[in-house]
């Protein structure tokens, strides 16, 4: 799974050999994530099933009404989460699964999509495998099926032509041991080596609104132009280093990701376009207060804000879309 998924997407496999090179960095996964369709058996149990038969516990649920999403994720085994190897041979990772609320969209949507996961007959059963292999279960698509989806939505259309491919892997950056395990110092690492980052961060916004009013303010009081140019620059200053960064609510999950990598995809009807695969993303999680006062070596994972949130998660899916590859090119 993991090397299909590297030889898709040169992106993430040029970031984790770069972040392996510092300081001959062991790198440890905090989540594996997935795609699926909510509809004939080909949704989240699909795939949870294996990771279940595993040990792994289901957490849970998120909802994302305004892309028609849910999403479950799954705990792994607590015997998984002592310190040692590296990617997929270091301490499992997280699992996340969302999968489309295929009901929710139109007709002609809903048509597209039971018509190739119809076709696929029992192809549900072999979710895993596909997975593993970079394989549909179900049939090239026709290009115009494929723009329609598009239209309505870009999560859909993803999982169409992408089926179970793993969507991205996560780097758990305070796992790391160098300066690299701070989110900010590990974005600002991966833009100086030449990659672009998902720009839909969720701290920037609210920055932009709190600089407008102070600015705003600030213009009715000439006096105080020095001290508003002084905090004009703070302000951009501190965007540059956050705007790429989803936090949680408590301020305890920071998330970054990159812009997803294209591949030209051949359709049935013979047309042969690019389309977006796969990223991969970085997530620091910090110490819950209650275990503030331990020592550095006494911190374990346990000791870590866990689970996801739906603010940063559907921050995260837009590193598939159209606007994000845009920028990208």
């Amino acid at each position: 799974m993991e090397t299909v998924y590297l030889n898709r997407n040169p992106t993430a496999k040029s970031i984790l050999e770069l972040v392996s090179s510092v300081d001959d960095e062991q790198i440890c996964y905090d989540h594996l994530a997935f795609r699926t369709f909510g509809v004939n058996g080909y949704g989240i149990n699909s795939l949870a099933s294996l990771f279940l038969d595993y040990g792994y516990t289901q957490k849970e649920e998120l909802r994302f009404p305004a892309k028609k999403l849910k999403a479950l994720w799954f705990s792994p085994p607590n015997s998984s989460s002592q310190d040692g190897g590296s990617g997929v041979n270091g301490p499992l990772p997280r699992v996340f699964i969302s999968e489309l609320l295929v009901d929710q969209l139109s007709p002609r949507a809903q048509e597209i999509v039971r018509k190739y996961t119809k076709k696929s007959g029992s192809g549900n059963k072999y979710a895993a495998l596909a997975s593993a292999l970079g394989s549909l279960t179900w049939e090239k698509p026709l290009y115009s099926e494929f723009q329609q989806l598009a239209g309505e939505s870009e999560y859909a259309a993803w999982t169409l032509v992408n089926g179970y491919a793993l969507n991205h892997v996560t780097i758990s950056t305070h796992r790391l041991k160098s300066n690299l395990r701070n989110i900010k110092s590990l974005n600002e690492f991966i833009k100086k080596n030449g990659f672009k980052l998902n720009s839909d961060g969720g701290v920037l916004k609210g920055l932009l609104l709190l600089q407008t009013c102070i600015t705003v303010l600030l213009e009715t009081a000439p006096m105080l132009a020095l001290w508003r140019y002084k905090m004009l620059k703070l302000f951009e200053k501190f965007n540059a280093s956050t705007s790429s960064i989803s936090v949680s609510p408590d301020g305890l999950l920071l998330q970054s990701s990159t812009v997803a990598d294209s591949m030209p995809c051949s359709f049935s009807d013979g047309v042969v376009e690019s389309v977006p695969c796969s990223y991969i993303e970085f997530a620091e999680r910090l110490v819950l207060p209650q275990y503030k006062n331990l020592s550095e070596s006494e911190i374990k994972e346990s000791h870590r804000r866990d689970g996801f949130e739906v603010g940063n998660a559907d921050k995260i899916f837009e590193s598939t879309s159209k606007e994000q590859l845009t920028r990208r090119a």
